[in-house]
């Protein structure tokens, strides 16, 4: 009876393709919105509407993205595109913007700090990352459930004239 050692080449290449395939939802569309709340069978309070997750076309570069703010740079999303009280995740930014209160943006980096995976949406008030489970307020990137070690990092943004951009 013989014993293959797994050499080290096969176990980094088996590493990395588990790593590249973390995060991925089979999307490719640049981002994400939801708004609360969106988890599936839940209903929205008296008075108000919960939109299903769905992609956000108007992250897309036919919409804000496609235009320049006065300072140059092109916008990741008009104001009234972000869910008060939800987000969106721009996946080719690697980054997440969130309104917690009306008239309050905050951004993040999309990567979870576990393991590196980009989080996939914004429900309920947390950032949810699809691999192992993270979840972070949106107001402040703080860990609501691990195994995320860390809260994600804060991004720059400049919000104006109704227009959000990195800064």
């Amino acid at each position: 009876m013989t014993s293959r050692a797994t050499n080290r080449r096969t176990v980094l290449f088996a590493a990395a393709a588990l790593t590249t395939g973390c995060g991925s939802d089979g999307g490719g569309d640049g981002g994400t919105t939801t708004s609360v709340p969106a988890t599936p069978g839940a209903s929205a309070s008296p008075g108000t509407s919960a939109a299903p997750s769905t992609p956000a076309a108007s992250a897309t570069p036919e919409s804000p993205a496609a235009s320049a703010t006065t300072t140059g740079a092109p916008a990741l999303a008009k104001t009234s595109e972000i869910p008060v009280g939800g987000g969106t995740v721009f996946k080719e930014q690697k980054v997440v913007v969130t309104q917690p209160a009306a008239g309050e943006f905050k951004a993040f980096s999309a990567i979870c700090t576990h393991q590196g995976c980009l989080v996939n949406k914004v429900a309920d008030g947390t950032i949810d990352c699809p691999c192992h489970g993270s979840k972070y307020r949106i107001a402040d990137g703080s860990v609501v459930a691990g195994p995320a070690p860390r809260p994600l990092p804060a991004e720059q943004i400049n919000v104006s004239e109704g227009s959000i951009t990195l800064a």
